[in-house]
């Protein structure tokens, strides 16, 4: 009895929903008749004339959307610049529906992402997302691909999903072939260096890493850098070593 009441319930609800729409769609229609002038046309002329009022509201419809669109994603820069990364990450997210074929904002996104995780386990900002379903490493390697899938010459989204793999998922051999490539052309761009070097080192391949610890001591970019890869290259020189 009590399960045949709840839908009774159910359909009175969905019937209500449906009406209340239904006069909503009546409502609207009136209200464009009154600000277009425009109602039931039958001849030629009046049909033209309906159509060309109609697609002046349809442009200003889409000049609206668009620049939504926009403001969505001048607040996730500032939210970013302020490092308010869950707010940057909703407000990236919203600009994409707008603009679902813009690399930039996927790659903002995928770094929000990566930001998020990151904090969700060292407890670094206060405004963390309270829906712990999201899976904030795959949603920011999603967000990265999309962007090289729009733009495959994207060299800062290499860099970006190379660091993703290597230091946050630690999924090192993915990270090789993107390093790689940001590096073709980002000749002398030595955090790319470190990236691939650790990668290499975490996947036994010591050869590679010292060759380009040896870089990054030539290149001198600062003082701490040709540091750390002094270190490095010992370490892994101990290591090539020990499995020979």
């Amino acid at each position: 009895m009590k399960k045949n009441f709840y839908l009774i319930i159910s359909l009175v609800a969905i019937f209500f929903l449906f009406a209340a729409c239904s006069k909503s769609s009546v409502s609207l229609k009136r209200m464009q008749q009154l600000e277009e002038g425009v109602s039931n046309p039958n001849t030629i002329d009046e049909l033209k004339d309906a159509i060309a009022k109609y697609e002046r509201r349809a442009m200003d419809l889409v000049t609206t959307e668009a620049q939504e669109g926009i403001w969505y994603k001048m607040l996730g820069v500032r939210y970013l610049e302020k490092q308010m990364y869950v707010r940057a990450y909703d407000s990236f997210s919203k600009a994409i529906t707008f603009y679902p074929d813009n690399a930039n904002l996927y790659f903002n996104k995928a770094a929000c992402a990566g930001f998020i995780a990151n904090s969700q386990v060292e407890k670094k900002i206060d405004d963390l997302p309270k829906d712990d379903s999201v899976d904030y490493l795959k949603t920011s390697e999603a967000a990265y691909l999309r962007a090289l899938a729009i733009n495959e010459r994207y060299y800062q989204a290499m860099y970006g999903l190379g660091v993703l793999y290597v230091f946050q998922m630690k999924e090192y051999e993915k990270a090789i072939p993107y390093l790689k490539t940001f590096l073709e052309t980002q000749t002398k761009n030595t955090d790319g260096m470190f990236a691939l070097a650790c990668a290499y080192y975490l996947t036994g391949s010591y050869a590679e890493a010292i060759s380009l610890y040896d870089k990054i001591i030539e290149l001198k970019p600062n003082e701490q850098k040709v540091k750390d890869a002094e270190k490095n290259k010992k370490l892994a020189l101990d290591a090539q070593y020990s499995n020979r």
